[in-house]
């Protein structure tokens, strides 16, 4: 009965949003921000250090994909809006500290929780494979947010219009996402410091999050369709960028510019008339 009395009221509410602001820096971020983000000769040996090429994974081959509702224009100017503190920095040395403070005081409740958000994820290329099971799987990452903040109805079977859009915007974030990574090529954090033991070792450079990109360009664009939901949407994008710092996998740096990317795709969408046309 919820279900049918929502559906109308997300559909009214999908055609008619404006565009909100984006929240302030705050907490922990706001306060790494205020750290010299430029190298230290102290430390420049570590400047010679980026991810390394023999651990990219398949990832690398959304460099050759087109964006589906950015233009090219659009991904060359967002993806270059955003740059990684230098290895050697003051600031990249706080952040190693503040990671290694919270492996410290890591929980077996929290590394099960954090285990769970990281299997969390939508991947595009999928849909060319509606026979295997992974579709379906698929297809509940692309709605999870949804399905967290609303309920269970909330799905890609019972939303196909908003299906539709999340997968041209989950589209885009991947092209960004790798877009940024490889153009920046900054080591995880473990690379940079042997006292971290990550809970994950992951196959792309680590600026900026794409858990954190999806995690908040989702919230953005839910927040939108349902603006009564936003805090919700946002405390569980708040959730998954905090959970990739607690596994030890990506510097606070790396959230914070996944969450200023995507405001900016959100803000290049509202420019976009392939966009309006699939609200």
């Amino acid at each position: 009965m919820k279900k049918m009395l929502l559906l109308p009221f997300l559909l009214l509410s999908f055609f008619s949003f404006a565009q909100h602001l984006q929240e302030s820096v705050s907490g922990h971020y706001k306060a790494l921000q205020q750290v010299n983000a430029a190298p230290n000769p102290e430390r420049a040996l570590l400047d010679t250090v980026q991810y390394p090429a023999a651990e990219y994974g398949s990832s690398v081959t959304y460099l050759l994909v087109p964006p589906h509702y950015l233009t090219r224009v659009q991904l060359h100017k967002i993806s270059h809006s955003v740059k990684a503190p230098a290895n050697s920095s003051d600031q990249t040395r706080q952040e190693l500290d503040y990671l290694l403070q919270l492996q410290k005081k890591r929980t077996p409740e929290q590394e099960q929780r954090v285990t769970f958000l990281g299997n969390i994820g939508y991947w595009p290329q999928m849909n060319f494979f509606p026979g295997l099971p992974s579709y379906q799987e698929n297809l509940r990452h692309l709605f999870f947010e949804g399905t967290e903040v609303l309920g269970p109805w909330a799905t890609a079977e019972n939303l196909p219009q908003i299906a539709r859009l999340l997968q041209g915007v989950m589209l885009d974030m991947r092209v960004m996402e790798f877009t940024v990574k490889y153009q920046q090529l900054r080591p995880r954090p473990y690379h940079l410091e042997p006292a971290l033991k990550p809970m994950a070792r992951m196959s792309s450079p680590a600026f900026a999050s794409g858990h954190t990109l999806w995690a908040f360009l989702q919230a953005y664009t839910w927040s939108e369709i349902i603006p009564e939901k936003r805090e919700a949407f946002l405390a569980l994008a708040e959730e998954i960028r905090k959970s990739r710092e607690i596994m030890g996998i990506h510097y606070p740096s790396d959230n914070e510019a996944a969450r200023l990317l995507a405001h900016q795709m959100l803000t290049a969408y509202f420019q976009n008339e392939a966009f309006k046309a699939d609200l």
